[in-house]
C-alpha cells in the first residue's frame, strides 16, 4: 500500500511537471508568436497634384501618407530610414513606450541628433505590453505635415480584442495641407516672431476632399457593406489643429483611445486632439447609398485666425449608385468654438478595466507638479524687425514661465548616459514661480509677466516613482485648448475642467477607479487637466505641445528618469549607427 506522502509527493511531482510544461508551452507560444517587422522608409522629394497645383513635398517611399506598419504585441520593428531628402530629420513613434529602447524615441536633440541629408539610421524597438492604433511622423521642424503614416499593433497571436471581430479594419489619418513649403513658412516664422501660416486644407488619408478646388475626384473613398462592421483606427495628424469627426447619419460606437481600451461609448462626433487616436466600430446599418464623412477645426482661441475649411470623405454601400451622380448625405459638424461638445466628449470616456494592458491607478504619489501652460512673448534681438503681438516682440510659449530651448551639440538622452555636463538643469520648477489669476485675460496687461526665459531646464525623476501633474491653461495671449503628450509613458487622466484648478474642490473629482489612460491630452481651453504616471523607463523623456507651431518656440520640458537596480532595468549603450551632430 502506497502512503498518503508518497501520494503527495507523486502529485505534487505532477503539479511540477504540468506546471513547467506550461510554462514552456507559454514561452514556446510567446517566442512563435514574436516576429522581427522590418521596413525601410526612403524618404525624399516627391512631386503631387493637390488643390490646382503640383507641389514638391518630402514624403517616405513615395507615398502621402507614408506606409502603414502593422505588427503584433511582443513583435520587434526593424525601420531603416534613408534621408535622401535636402532636410534633417527624425522619425518619432508616436505613443511607443521604447521600454529600454529610448534611442529609438525619435525626437530631435531630445533622443538623436538628426538624421543628415545622405545619411541613414536603423531604428529597432520591441513592442512591449501595447497594442492599438499609434502612428509614426517625423519629429524635425514641420516635416510632419507630409511625413507620417500609422502604425497599428494587433493583440498576439491567439488572443482577441475585447469586442466583437470587426469585418474589416481601415485606418484613417486626418492631415492638414499647405500650398507652400512648410518648412520655409515655418522658418519665416520663426525669424519674424509670428504664428505659422494658417493651412490651406484638411485632408483624410492623403485627400482633401471635393469642397476644395480641383478635388472633385481628390476624396478618399471607403467600400461598406450593409450590416457589416468595421474598425475604424482614426490619427489626427494635423499640424497645428484638433479636430471634429462626424460620419452622416452613422453613430460611432469608441472602444479605444491613444492605444488603450474604453468602456464602449457610443457618439456621433468624436474630438480628435492633434497626435491623439480613436478606435471606433462603425456598423453600416443604414439604407444602401453613399455618406459622407467629414472633419474639420475645434477652434478654441477666441480672435485667433484658423483654417476654417472642411474635408471630407465619402462611404458608399456596396450596390449604392455612384456617388457622382447621386449627392451623398453631408453629416452636420459641430461650431468651430463648440468646447461644450468638445468636453463632453472628452470627459465621457473611461478605461475598460481588466481589459488587455489595463493598468490601475497609482495611489501613491511621489511627485507633485502645478504646471502652466501657454503662450508667452519673448523679446526681439537687437537689429531685427519682429511682428509678433505685440508688434516688437517675438510670440514665445513657455510651461512654469521656462521657454525649452533644446541643446545644439548634443541630445539630452546622449548628455545623461554619458554624464556630459552644461547640456541641461534639472530644476524645472514644480510650481509657477510667480502665482496669479492664470484663467483671467485681464493678466494680459501685466507685461513683465507675459515674458518667458529661455532655458533647458527638465525634471528627473527616480526610477519607478510616481508624477501626479496639474496642467494650467492661462490666458496669457489668449487661452487655447493644448494638445500635451508625453513620450515613453501613457498616464491616467484624473481630472479636467475649467478655470483655475482649485485643490480643495477639484481633488474631490479625481477618477480613481477607471479614468482613461493616454499618452495624449488636450489641456481644455481656459482650464486645466490633471494626469498621474509612473517613471519605470529609464531614458530621457519629452513633454510637449502637438501643435508644431509651438514645439519651437518653448512649450515643452523634459524629464530624465533615473536608471533601476537591475540590468533588466538600465538603459543599454546606444547603437554604433546612432547620429551624431
Amino acid at each position: 500500500m502506497t502512503s498518503p506522502s508518497v501520494i503527495i509527493s507523486i502529485e505534487m511531482g505532477r503539479l511540477v511537471f504540468l506546471f513547467a510544461s506550461s510554462l514552456l508551452l507559454m514561452v514556446a507560444a510567446t517566442t512563435v508568436s514574436a516576429a522581427i517587422v522590418e521596413h525601410s522608409f526612403n524618404v525624399q522629394n516627391l512631386t503631387v497634384n493637390r488643390l490646382c497645383n503640383r507641389h514638391v513635398i518630402t514624403a517616405a517611399n513615395g507615398r502621402l501618407p507614408g506606409p502603414s506598419i502593422r505588427a503584433r504585441e511582443g513583435d520587434t520593428l526593424i525601420i531603416h530610414v534613408f534621408n535622401k531628402s535636402p532636410y534633417n530629420l527624425t522619425i518619432h513613434w508616436h505613443g511607443i513606450h521604447q521600454m529600454l529602447s529610448a534611442w529609438a524615441d525619435g525626437p530631435d536633440m531630445i533622443t538623436q541628433c538628426p538624421i543628415r541629408p545622405g545619411n541613414k539610421y536603423t531604428y529597432k524597438f520591441k513592442i512591449i505590453r501595447q497594442e492599438g492604433t499609434f502612428w509614426w511622423h517625423s519629429h524635425t521642424s514641420t516635416l510632419r505635415a507630409t511625413l507620417y503614416g500609422a502604425i497599428i499593433i494587433r493583440p498576439r497571436a491567439g488572443n482577441s480584442y475585447p469586442f466583437p471581430r470587426p469585418y474589416r479594419e481601415v485606418p484613417i489619418l486626418l492631415g492638414e495641407w499647405w500650398n507652400g513649403n512648410v518648412v520655409d513658412m515655418a522658418n519665416q516664422a520663426l525669424a519674424h516672431g509670428t504664428g505659422p501660416n494658417i493651412s490651406d486644407a484638411y485632408t483624410i488619408n492623403g485627400w482633401p476632399g471635393d469642397l476644395y478646388p480641383c478635388s472633385q475626384n481628390q476624396m478618399y473613398k471607403l467600400k461598406v457593406k450593409q450590416g457589416k462592421t468595421y474598425l475604424l483606427r482614426i490619427t489626427n495628424a494635423a499640424v497645428d489643429n484638433n479636430l471634429f469627426y462626424k460620419i452622416a447619419n452613422h453613430k460611432m460606437i469608441v472602444v479605444a483611445v491613444d492605444a488603450r481600451y474604453t468602456n464602449p461609448y457610443v457618439t456621433d462626433v468624436l474630438v480628435v486632439a492633434s497626435g491623439q487616436t480613436i478606435d471606433v466600430l462603425l456598423t453600416a446599418d443604414q439604407p444602401i447609398g453613399s455618406y459622407y464623412m467629414a472633419a474639420r477645426a475645434y477652434a478654441s482661441a477666441a480672435g485667433l485666425e484658423f483654417d476654417s475649411t472642411t474635408t471630407r470623405g465619402v462611404i458608399v454601400y456596396e450596390g449604392a449608385p455612384s456617388w457622382t451622380s447621386r449627392t451623398p448625405l453631408m453629416p452636420v459638424l459641430p461650431a468651430f468654438n463648440d468646447t461644450p461638445t468638445a468636453h463632453k466628449f472628452s470627459t465621457s470616456l473611461t478605461a475598460l478595466v481588466g481589459g488587455p494592458h489595463w493598468e490601475p491607478v497609482p495611489l501613491k504619489v511621489d511627485h507633485k507638479m502645478f504646471v502652466t501652460v501657454g503662450m508667452a512673448l519673448d523679446v526681439c534681438p537687437s537689429n531685427t524687425t519682429c511682428q509678433g503681438p505685440p508688434v516688437g516682440a517675438k510670440l514665445s510659449a513657455s510651461m512654469n514661465n521656462v521657454s525649452f530651448v533644446p541643446p545644439s551639440s548634443l541630445s539630452l538622452l546622449q548628455a545623461f548616459f554619458f554624464n556630459v555636463g552644461g547640456v541641461y538643469t534639472t530644476d524645472f520648477p514644480v510650481k509657477p514661480p510667480v502665482q496669479f489669476d492664470y484663467t483671467n485675460p485681464s493678466i494680459n496687461g501685466d507685461l513683465p509677466l507675459l515674458f518667458a526665459p529661455k532655458g533647458t531646464r527638465i525634471t528627473k525623476l527616480k526610477f519607478n516613482s510616481t508624477v501626479e501633474m496639474v496642467m494650467q491653461n492661462t490666458a496669457i495671449i489668449g487661452a487655447e485648448n493644448h494638445p500635451m503628450h508625453l513620450h515613453g509613458f501613457d498616464f491616467h487622466v484624473l481630472a479636467q475642467g475649467f478655470g483655475n484648478f482649485n485643490p480643495a474642490t477639484d481633488t474631490l473629482k479625481y477618477n480613481l477607479f477607471n479614468p482613461q489612460i493616454r499618452h495624449t491630452i488636450g489641456v481644455p481651453v481656459g482650464g486645466w487637466a490633471v494626469i498621474r504616471f509612473v517613471a519605470n523607463n529609464p531614458g530621457v523623456w519629452f513633454m510637449h505641445c502637438h501643435f508644431d507651431a509651438h514645439l519651437p518656440i518653448g512649450l515643452a520640458t523634459a524629464f530624465v528618469v533615473e536608471n533601476g537596480p537591475t540590468p533588466e532595468t538600465t538603459l543599454p549603450p546606444p547603437p554604433v549607427d546612432l547620429p551624431q551632430c
